[in-house]
Parts: C-alpha cells; sequence; structure tokens
C-alpha cells in the first residue's frame, strides 16, 4: 500500500540501523558500550524524586493538569531564566510547559507553519529541527552550524534567493550534535539579522546547563529586542536528570507562546500534576543538583578524550553538551558514518550515533554520548584501539554504500 502523505516526507531512520544491529548483538550475549542515544544514565536527584512520591499520595493531583503548567511552574521558570540570563518573563504570557523540548519544537511548527513555508536550519542539527517542520508542509533551507563570522554570509544568500522568503530561523547552541556553543555578540547579530528580514528565530538551549571549563552558555534573549521575535525552548531532561518525565519549556514572545498554547490545548492535557510540582521543586533549588550533573559529565568528557586519544581516534573536547562530535578516522572515514557505527558494533562492541542521522553534512563524523561511566569509556577506547589494530586482516570484504554511487 501506498505510505501515508506525511510519513512519505519521512527519511529513512538512520539510528534505527545501528539500534537493530545492537539489540543482535546483544541477543547473541555480546557486552555493547553503548555511547549512541543521549540518554542520561544518572539517577533523577532524590529530592525530586521525593517530592513526587509526596504529591502523588493527593488523589486531586490525579486529575487532568492544564497543557500550559500550572502556575507555580510557570513562575519557578522565569524565576530560573531572571536568575540565570538576567531575563525578566511573564510567567502567564511568556512561559509554557511542554513534554520535553521535542514536543515543543513540534508544535510551535504546527501552530507557525504554512504548506510551503521556507524554513532556516542548521545542517547537522538535532532531526526534530528539521522534521517537525517537513510533516507540516514547511521547507527546509539549509545553514552552516559555525557561530561565527562565516554564519551570515550564507544566511544572506538563504534570504535572498528562497521563494518564499524564510518564515523562521532555528539555533541550538550548545548544539545537538557538534556542541559548538554560541556567545552573546553572536546572538546580538542573529537579531539584528531577523529584525531586518522580518524572521522568527527559535532557539534549543536545552544543554544549557551542561557546560565546562566556567563558561556559561548565554541565551539569545539576553539580546535587548530578541523577546520581539524569539522563543527559546529549554528542557529538565539533562539539565537534572529527567528525560523520561518529558518535562521542558517554551519561553519568549508572547505572540508565538499564545500560538503554540492554543495548538497544545487541542492536543494535550499537559504533564502528569505531581511531575510538574516536582519539576518546580527542582528549578527552585539551590543549583547543587546541576552543580553534580556537570562535574560527572565533565570527568566522563576528559576520560574520552583522553583514552580515545590514545586508541587513535581522536576526540575534540566539548565546552558543552553531553556529546562529542568526532571525524571518522581518515582510514575509515570513505566508509562514511553509518557504515562505520555498524563496524564499531561489529567489530569493538561500541555504539556509537552516525553523524548522516543529523544531516548530510554530518557524514564525517560520530556523535558520542558520555552516557556510561569512566570505567565503562576506558574499556571502549581499549575495544576500539583493539579492533583498529586489526582492522586490515578484518575488513578486506568491507565496501562502502557509496561506492557505487
Amino acid at each position: 500500500m501506498e505510505e501515508f502523505h506525511k510519513v512519505r516526507r519521512l527519511p529513512p531512520y538512520v539510528f534505527e540501523q545501528v539500534n537493530r544491529l545492537k539489540a543482535s548483538a546483544r541477543a547473541g550475549g555480546a557486552d555493547i558500550i553503548d555511547l549512541g542515544m543521549g540518554n542520561p544514565d544518572l539517577p533523577t536527584p532524590q529530592a525530586i524524586v521525593d517530592k513526587l512520591c509526596e504529591v502523588v499520595q493527593d488523589p486531586r493531583t490525579h486529575r487532568y493538569s492544564s497543557s500550559k503548567g500550572i502556575p507555580g511552574l510557570r513562575r519557578a521558570q522565569a524565576a530560573y531564566y531572571a536568575r540565570r540570563f538576567n531575563v525578566k518573563l511573564n510567567p502567564d504570557t511568556q512561559v509554557v510547559a511542554t513534554l520535553g523540548s521535542k514536543e515543543g519544537f513540534a508544535n510551535m511548527a504546527q501552530a507557525i507553519t504554512a504548506p510551503g513555508d521556507v524554513i532556516l536550519c542548521p545542517n547537522p542539527t538535532y532531526p526534530i529541527h528539521a522534521f517537525g517542520f517537513l510533516m507540516t508542509g514547511g521547507v527546509i533551507r539549509s545553514i552552516t552550524v559555525e557561530p561565527d563570522e562565516t554564519f551570515f554570509p550564507p544566511l544572506e544568500r538563504a534570504v535572498r534567493h528562497s521563494i518564499p522568503k524564510p518564515i523562521a530561523l532555528i539555533l541550538n547552541y550548545p548544539s545537538n550534535p557538534t556542541a559548538m556553543v554560541a556567545t552573546l555578540d553572536f546572538y546580538k547579530d542573529v537579531i539584528a539579522f531577523a529584525k531586518k528580514h522580518d524572521i522568527i528565530v527559535l532557539s534549543d538551549l536545552a544543554y544549557s546547563e551542561i557546560y565546562f571549563d566556567g563558561n556559561p552558555p548565554p541565551s539569545v534573549l539576553e539580546v535587548p529586542g530578541a523577546m520581539d521575535c524569539t522563543v527559546e525552548f529549554t528542557s529538565m531532561s539533562k539539565t537534572f536528570s529527567m528525560p523520561g518525565w518529558r518535562m521542558g519549556f517554551a519561553v519568549g514572545n508572547e505572540r508565538l507562546i499564545s500560538a503554540l498554547t492554543r495548538v497544545k490545548s487541542y492536543l494535550d492535557y499537559g504533564a502528569f500534576t505531581p511531575i510538574q510540582v516536582a519539576a518546580t521543586h527542582a528549578l527552585n533549588g539551590d543549583g547543587t543538583d546541576i552543580a553534580e550533573v556537570r562535574s560527572v559529565y565533565h570527568r566522563r568528557r576528559d576520560v574520552m578524550v583522553e583514552s580515545f586519544g590514545k586508541a587513535g581516534f581522536e576526540v575534540p573536547p566539548p565546552a558543552a553538551t553531553m556529546f562529542a562530535w568526532a571525524k571518522i578516522p581518515e582510514k575509515f572515514r570513505h566508509l562514511g558514518s553509518l557504515e562505520f557505527s555498524k563496524l564499531l558494533v561489529e567489530k569493538a562492541d561500541v555504539a556509537v550515533a552516525p553523524g548522516i542521522g543529523f544531516g548530510e553534512m554530518g557524514d564525517e563524523y560520530v556523535r558520542l554520548a558520555l552516557v556510561e561511566n569512566e570505567h565503562r569509556i576506558r574499556q571502549a577506547a581499549r575495544n576500539i584501539k583493539k579492533f583498529f589494530s586489526t582492522a586490515d586482516e578484518t575488513m578486506h570484504n568491507v565496501i562502502s554504500l557509496n561506492a557505487h554511487r
């Protein structure tokens, strides 16, 4: 039977190929060290869990909630922005709770996109940034991801040569997957560009608190006037090790937040109230939990950079996020990221995310998630070193899928 229209617009899910191989290897008894999916392994802080357990005992909290988020939660998010970024938000009109930043992005796409609208999207980037809009009938025009002076000339060309004119520009810093971090000066230039061309700015700041070396990433909303055209998405998944809780936020321009809130009101009743109360408790905390999570990822980053480097796999130290973005070693680069990722599962018992899954510009890279402990990261490096040392003998029959193109 013919595929449905929206399903046809989606490419094959690249990561599923690695996931199937990983599952098959585990079924055969292999101990796969999984550095692929960005699924935090750290437990949610106990005080947050305790608050959930306390509130869930009250049967009044078992009823439908508001998709916009309970007032206390929205006030807590506004207070976080005031403390962290010195950005003032009205919790009633400029903050909406989302079921994670991913759902927020997808429903914002529903709210603002008409069929054929052009969206400026980084390549490589987190898949929902592009596919949330593709599923609504939008058109993606890829732009570079480097947050420096090279960012703007291609952006100017994209605006000049796109018909119709783009309606929105997506930002994602710290970036998933590249781990690049933007400066406030860069954001100032972005907002000036957006206002000049009447473009909406959608910023994914999910990794605002996972940073290293004492350099906290800024928010684009710190730029004067950014509130006129910008919505920013954050998540509690990484900051508080709460991925399965599905709690995030969209904040910013009132008109855009109102549109997102209206769409959400037709689609969901919001997160379970005890989760919202526990999330409020987390946001109102003293920051100790956040600092501990950051410290764990920092140690893992340093271990990965050192041990993988000794194994012959150079991993640049990321300045932020729970990921490293590493170029495939020269010897294997011709295979492409998907085939290289499959090889690591088969030959080294290590799973990574192929860069092609984040866009065609990522095909020379793989993403490594810091979601295994330091011992397991070192073991992954040893496994990879052993594979590299025997690759000439074991890879004589491996052919790149690109070889016949």
